[in-house]
């Protein structure tokens, strides 16, 4: 793990400007460029640590605050750990930030982070690798889709509504992926059940994505996030042995 270094940049968008956070190697020399899409309690210090880590393996990462049409993040006030008993209220007052982020606005705003990206000196030329977690994976996958000539390879964890029977389901963009995609699913996770999980698989394998999609046995929804009650510690590890591998093979 090298020396990192933690920044907080902004991102202007087709409508507004969101705030953001850059983890990258102190050195300044331009790395591989990482977007990293937040769960739904958004961009907050445990966020920034996850980054800090992706850094340390030689990436330059950005965290964009999704939420940026509803304020600067902290777009809700958050404890410094969220316990179970904390989520009802948290996500009341989500739920509705979450539901506004429809796709097009997703992959709108996925276009003027990859502009970002490609503009920044500390991030070296040529394609980006995405990551997301739990919501983050749906964005993940909807941005690999609607940006296939910059994004060479896409991940998501605990993700979920990945393959509903909507008609804007991200599992549907399918056929536009380039991308090699890694997908590490919550066991028994009420966001991703046993039938998307299925309709996830048979969408990609149809499409020819060079994908792998695992279940981690016994692993709760939101199993990588270490400031909440859904962490697992071998669950996140295993979370990033599997991230930095596809990683390691599309840079």
């Amino acid at each position: 793990m090298t020396a990192v270094q933690g920044t907080a940049v902004d991102v202007p968008t087709e409508d507004g400007v969101a705030d953001a956070h850059l983890s990258r190697p102190a050195d300044g020399v331009p790395r591989p460029g990482v977007l990293l899409y937040q769960d739904a309690f958004g961009l907050r210090p445990h966020l920034r640590a996850m980054a800090d880590r992706l850094a340390g393996a030689g990436y330059a990462v950005l965290v964009p605050n999704v939420f940026y049409r509803h304020g600067r993040s902290p777009v809700v006030e958050l404890p410094e750990f969220i316990d179970t008993e904390a989520r009802p209220d948290i996500f009341e007052r989500l739920l509705p930030v979450m539901r506004s982020l429809t796709p097009d606005l997703v992959t709108r705003d996925a276009g003027a982070y990859l502009r970002w990206m490609a503009r920044s000196p500390l991030v070296a030329d040529g394609p980006v690798a995405v990551t997301g977690y739990c919501m983050g994976a749906r964005l993940s996958l909807l941005t690999a889709g609607a940006h296939p000539e910059r994004v060479a390879a896409a991940a998501g964890f605990h993700g979920g509504r990945l393959a509903t029977e909507a008609p804007d389901s991200p599992h549907l963009m399918a056929g536009r992926v380039t991308a090699e995609l890694y997908f590490g699913h919550a066991d028994d996770d009420p966001a991703l059940p046993p039938e998307e999980k299925e309709r996830l698989e048979k969408a990609l394998t149809a499409a020819g994505v060079r994908h792998r999609c695992e279940v981690y046995e016994g692993a709760r929804h939101g199993f990588t996030q270490a400031d909440t009650a859904a962490y697992q510690e071998a669950a996140s590890e295993r979370h990033w042995a599997a991230l930095l591998d596809l990683l390691t093979r599309t840079f």
